[in-house]
Formats: structure tokens, C-alpha cells, sequence
């Protein structure tokens, strides 16, 4: 699994690759997206309906548990090692970014949050990742911890 942007540039910035590196890595990052627009522009009624999927989805979350919450959420998990959502949770950190956009509600490789359950400190949320087939989809528990400094902190629990 390719390190996720700002991750490369923490490992750029600590000596561990070089400048040729980066650029490679992240010239991977940006076909990758180059990729996904290509296919939004030759099935545009499919990105549309993503995209409307995508916005109701989180319009109710939001509804439900705040946009703070849910933003900081995805900041946690964005730096889970080895989670394979983190490739697109990366930039949660960015206010400007909409909360919709780091939903893929059929858009493989999945990433919906089905369930929240907060309460003071902690916080537990189900996901399905992976696969688009609901067989096939990987579902776990993310459970979030505030810290001395009150900055959540995830951890996944199966």
C-alpha cells in the first residue's frame, strides 16, 4: 500500500525518501484521481447519482451527530496505519473539503459510515469498506478516544 500524500511528505521531510520518490509516489496519487474523473466524465449519470448518494448520506450524519464530529473522525482515521480507507480520508483535515466528498457509497473500494455512537470521550463508529458487493464488503468497529489534549485518536476493534 502506497503511503498517503501528507504521510509522504512527513517521510520526505524526515530524510526517509527523496525528492525522486515523492514525486514518483505522488505522481501514482495523482493518476489515481486523473482515473476517477476519466471514468466520472464517460459515465457522468453514474458520478452524479455517487455524488447524490454521497451528499445524503452525510447531510443525515450530520443531521445526527454534527459536522465537527464526523470531520474529526475521519481526521482519526485517516491516520490508522494499514487502513486501507486512509487513501481517501488523507485531506479530512481540509475545512474546505466537503464532508460528502470522503464517502464512496458504491464507487469501489466502498467507504460508508453506517452507524455512530458518541458519548462524552468516546466514540465508536461501523464502517463497510472494500468491495461494492454487500457480501464481500469488510465491516468494522472504529473506536475513537480523546486524548489528554482532546484530539481523538482511533483504533480499529474488528
Amino acid at each position: 500500500m502506497i503511503p498517503t500524500p501528507d504521510r509522504l511528505f512527513i517521510q520526505f521531510e524526515n530524510g526517509e525518501i527523496g525528492r525522486e520518490e515523492l514525486h514518483a509516489l505522488m505522481a501514482v496519487h495523482a493518476r489515481e484521481c486523473l482515473a476517477e474523473i476519466e471514468r466520472d466524465h464517460q459515465d457522468p449519470v453514474a458520478g452524479m447519482l455517487e455524488t447524490l448518494s454521497a451528499r445524503r448520506a452525510m447531510r443525515k450524519l450530520v443531521r445526527q451527530h454534527g459536522a465537527r464530529l464526523l470531520r474529526e473522525s475521519l481526521i482519526a482515521m485517516a491516520a490508522l496505519p494499514d487502513f486501507p480507507p486512509a487513501k481517501y480520508l488523507w485531506n479530512a483535515s481540509h475545512p474546505d473539503v466537503p464532508l460528502y466528498c470522503f464517502l464512496r457509497m458504491r464507487r469501489e473500494p466502498v467507504f460508508r459510515i453506517r452507524a455512530i455512537r458518541a458519548s462524552g470521550k468516546a466514540c465508536e463508529l461501523m464502517i463497510e469498506h472494500g468491495s461494492s458487493i454487500k457480501t464481500l464488503t469488510e465491516r468494522c468497529h472504529v473506536l475513537l478516544e480523546r486524548d489528554e489534549r482532546w484530539i481523538l485518536r482511533a483504533r480499529l476493534s474488528g
